[in-house]
């Protein structure tokens, strides 16, 4: 009944426009009793939107209206929870969209879509995939930092080092590390009796290590990898490098979880994981921000609106910021992207016509890039900026 949003969708949002658009965003309660105020808080909503749309008698309208109030009869909504909720409706589209992320309580009627929330939230990039990797076992989670879960593997992924060599899996009963994989000698640094004992067969042991990991890499490229869903590697360190030796998987990071999978919870997983994306996303925004800065001094960058307006129409926008959660009154002429900025106190957050709203999938389509920003971070007080192509 309702789904999760992904880059696709977003897409399609963004090219949405001439119709009578409403936006409807609240955040959500996960657990009980909270949860049992969802449902109020999604009817005082509604009354607030058959408010703004008095007087609507059109067919397509009362229907529409119809579509959201139905909603509170939608059980799986009400009892499986997420952090947030966003229903998009027009005469020919109804979307709800069920989110890991908070959002504010919103209600937008426009000529297109509102989708500042829905931006933020997918360049979190918080979806990620984790392979664990020891000579015992092979696993693949999928989840994000709420929840995670893990994937049944495609027939042709091994599931262990015997699986995947067989007959010609090196003897055990040699010197060398134990089976290719020193687990606690690695863990504490030190050298195992096989190890100290000689290496006669340790070239031997990395070449089925080597060829266990390319029959993992190519199983899991092929079979489970998604384009724009980064894939975490978890295993111990030394088996890090011998496997990013070998992978031409796209999607695999440069940062891991180095330590034994085997040994972490799947609670202790997820935490690792999210850790390095918040940090890529960090690195990410400030390298956005160095960007513009860099445009600055090249006076190929402005932070007014009837300016960036102008330009966005133009095709001259090559990157669009925008503040999270900002309205901007006003409207944008759709032949040259003149913006008439309304009045200081016009409450758009009740209906009224947004410039950013405006300008946002103009921006898209002429093949800029749009970026929104957490509060605090945006230069000036226009609520948006831009880097210029020219």
């Amino acid at each position: 009944m309702y789904e999760h949003i992904t880059r696709a969708a977003l897409d399609e949002l963004l090219k949405l426009q001439g119709q009578t658009f409403v936006s409807l965003y609240m955040p959500m309660e996960r657990t009980f009793p909270e949860r049992e105020q969802n449902k109020v808080r999604y009817r005082n909503l509604l009354r607030q939107l058959r408010e703004q749309m008095d007087g609507a008698t059109a067919p397509t309208e009362q229907k529409l209206l119809q579509q959201f109030e139905a909603l509170l009869n939608e059980d799986e909504l009400w009892n499986s929870p997420r952090s947030g909720l966003a229903v998009l409706g027009s005469e020919d589209l109804f979307r709800v969209f069920s989110l890991h992320q908070v959002v504010e309580e919103r209600i937008r009627v426009d000529r297109q879509p509102y989708l500042q929330p829905l931006l933020r939230i997918s360049q979190l990039a918080e979806s990620f995939q984790i392979l664990c990797v020891t000579r015992d076992a092979v696993r693949l989670c999928e989840g994000d930092r709420h929840v995670t879960h893990q994937v049944e593997l495609h027939p042709s992924v091994p599931r262990n080092l015997e699986e995947a060599l067989g007959s010609e899996l090196t003897d055990k009963n040699q010197a060398g590390y134990p089976g290719g994989f020193s687990r606690a000698a690695e863990k504490a640094g030190g050298m195992t009796p096989h190890e100290a004992g000689g290496g006669g067969k340790q070239d031997e042991i990395d070449v089925d290590r080597e060829r266990y990991f390319r029959a993992i890499d190519k199983s899991i490229t092929e079979h489970h990898s998604r384009p724009g869903l980064p894939l975490i590697l978890a295993a111990l360190p030394r088996n890090q490098a011998a496997f990013r030796a070998i992978s031409h998987n796209s999607q695999l990071l440069e940062e891991g979880i180095p330590m034994d999978p085997s040994l972490l919870e799947a609670a202790e997983l997820r935490r690792e994981a999210t850790e390095i994306m918040s940090r890529r996303h960090s690195a990410w925004l400030d390298s956005i921000l160095e960007r513009y800065s860099a445009a600055k001094g090249k006076q190929l960058a402005c932070d007014s609106l009837p300016e960036i307006g102008e330009a966005v129409y133009a095709g001259r926008v090559a990157l669009l910021l925008v503040e999270s959660g900002r309205s901007v009154p006003g409207v944008v002429n759709p032949q040259n992207g003149a913006v008439d900025l309304y009045d200081a106190d016009s409450d758009t957050t009740q209906g009224g016509a947004d410039v950013l709203d405006q300008l946002i999938p103009r921006a898209f389509q002429t093949g800029a890039e749009v970026v929104v920003l957490p509060k605090g971070m945006m230069e000036g007080g226009a609520g948006a900026a831009a880097v210029l192509r020219f």
